[in-house]
């Protein structure tokens, strides 16, 4: 991820301040370290200005730094919220052999990878057509065990939150103090137009999680195991 950046121009989602306007620019700009999972001035300036007021919440976070925010989805992202585990897992995949991720926040043992607009309604459509969908969240929610999402591959894709128009969602605070509770960033956006995976790139994401799990079915078959001992006669070529 880039290091921090001065942004002089406004955002694209409305009438915003420049960096020297707001003193929350300032705040970003004098933190001692620069992470991916620190949030950049840049990167708070793209996610105001998915807020109806940019400028309000701009001074809302310039007064609380260390407080998270609530933001609308729909206009500048979507976000797909699922297992932490699972998300974990769809990563790996991103950063691995694909095309690497958005920006991605954990809240409340969940998982939060922001995407482009439209895919909250695309993604569930395209797990579905495929065949992927999970099934009751009940059962996907905890295994045999009490296990996370995905742990138990049941060879489907666990239930997925989507957030799109008309939903909210939580981000995490300007700063976030060492072991602090709350949302945390994982991947913090950097810039005033973070590239967002589409629902095809998530889609191949969870169906690359769901085919690398092992199959609970193979673990628990209903017949007995064969006696090592049995005779066994090849009955395939009788008549």
């Amino acid at each position: 991820m880039s290091a921090w950046l001065p942004d002089n121009s406004t955002l694209h989602h409305g009438d915003v301040p420049r960096p020297h306007d707001a003193d929350v620019f300032a705040v970003l700009r004098n933190q001692a370290t620069h992470q991916t999972a620190q949030l950049t001035a840049a990167g708070a300036a793209w996610l105001a200005g998915a807020a109806a007021y940019p400028r309000s919440t701009l001074a809302q976070w310039e007064a609380h730094p260390s407080s998270p925010g609530v933001l609308p989805c729909g206009s500048a992202f979507d976000v797909v919220n699922v297992p932490t585990l699972f998300g974990r897992r769809m990563l790996e995949h991103l950063w691995s052999d694909g095309p690497g991720s958005g920006p991605v926040a954990t809240h409340r043992g969940r998982m939060l990878l922001f995407a482009s607009p439209g895919t909250a309604q695309r993604l569930p459509s395209l797990l579905d057509w495929e065949e992927w969908g999970g099934g009751a969240e009940p059962r996907a929610a905890l295994g045999p065990r009490g296990r996370a999402d995905g742990e138990d591959g049941d060879g489907r894709v666990p239930p997925l939150l989507c957030h799109g128009t008309g939903d909210a969602v939580t981000v995490p605070p300007l700063t976030c103090a060492p072991g602090s509770p709350g949302p945390r960033w994982l991947v913090a956006p950097d810039t005033r137009n973070p590239w967002l995976p589409g629902p095809d790139v998530l889609l191949w994401a969870c169906v690359r999680v769901t085919r690398s799990a092992p199959s609970s079915a193979a673990r628990n078959s209903i017949f007995p195991p064969a006696d090592p001992d049995a005779n066994v006669y090849d009955v395939s070529r009788r008549r």
